[in-house]
């Protein structure tokens, strides 16, 4: 793995290449994109903004004009989509639209229709999350109408439908949304996907234990967001996101739990690497924990009135 530091040398490699060949090479490829798509967890969030718009500036300088389809125009589109994501995780909604409008852009007009799915299916998360329920239907529906079969269509349909229909109350429509994406992924040679890109079974469980929660079904999320929390890494993103999905479920019944367990994500994960996402999860569980004093729950109270912003009045990502 890439460390922090050596973030900006693989920026400088990447230039390097361009300079031996400005049309591209397999070099290229592998340092535009893959690279970042591949290690997005690894980084804090600004970090990797920083280096993956760098990357992008690069390439577009190097880009030929009137060319069609070429392959520095799909790597263009991957880096936008990356962007878009970042920007969502950094609470940057607004600049989150913009970068995975232009990875669509790009991704049609090289006709990689599996980035145009990835890229829809992240503006209805952007959409969903800011509350734009008949727009995220509206993207998801494209996204996985232009899914390719097998794991990028379980993706659409766990990541993108399912979320949205059980936001909306339409429980039949979300659970078909669910049995599509499981068959896809049976029927998938491979079955997992690594990277920003790719999908697998935790993000599947940790998108049904969201959906369950949303519709109702306390223990059925519980039981999905232990599955997806116990087959990830401890400390990583995706741990934090199952972690407290399953708090969430907990509060109810057992808010002493729930609480300890958000104060073990604080404890894990700093700010700096604590993406907006978890930080909406963290203020709904705040919320169902109101009303149940318990054990634990002055004190997430209190580290989360502590918790520096994601980003800060003059535009500085946390430390």
């Amino acid at each position: 793995m890439t460390t922090d530091a050596g973030l900006p040398s693989v920026r400088e490699s990447l230039q390097l290449a361009l300079l031996a060949e400005p049309e591209g090479s397999e070099l290229v490829d592998e340092l535009a994109a893959d690279h970042y798509h591949l290690n997005y967890s690894k980084h804090p969030v600004p970090v990797l903004f920083r280096e993956v718009r760098a990357a992008r500036t690069l390439l577009a300088g190097v880009l030929p004009a009137r060319t069609d389809g070429t392959e520095l125009h799909r790597q263009l589109g991957r880096l936008s989509g990356l962007l878009g994501n970042l920007a969502f995780h950094l609470n940057d909604p607004a600049g989150a639209r913009i970068h995975l409008g232009t990875a669509v852009s790009y991704a049609n007009r090289c006709g990689d229709t599996a980035l145009a799915a990835w890229a829809y299916g992240a503006q209805s998360m952007v959409a969903r999350h800011t509350g734009k329920l008949t727009a995220a239907l509206a993207y998801a529906e494209r996204g996985a109408a232009a899914a390719p079969a097998g794991l990028v269509r379980a993706q659409l349909h766990a990541w993108a439908l399912l979320p949205t229909l059980a936001q909306q109350g339409r429980d039949r429509e979300a659970s078909a949304a669910l049995d599509v994406a499981l068959s896809e992924l049976e029927a998938d040679p491979v079955g997992q996907a690594p990277g920003r890109f790719g999908f697998d079974e935790p993000e599947l469980a940790l998108h049904q234990a969201e959906a369950h929660l949303t519709l109702g079904r306390t223990e059925e999320a519980r039981a999905r967001a232990e599955a997806s929390a116990a087959a990830c890494t401890t400390g990583t993103p995706g741990w934090a996101a199952a972690t407290l999905v399953l708090a969430q479920a907990e509060a109810s019944d057992e808010p002493s739990d729930a609480a300890q367990r958000a104060l073990d994500v604080l404890d894990r994960v700093p700010p700096s690497r604590l993406r907006a996402t978890a930080r909406t999860r963290l203020d709904r569980l705040e919320g169902l924990l109101v009303a149940r004093p318990a054990e634990y729950v002055a004190d997430l109270r209190e580290r989360l009135r502590t918790l520096p912003p994601p980003v800060d009045a003059s535009g500085a990502a946390s430390a």
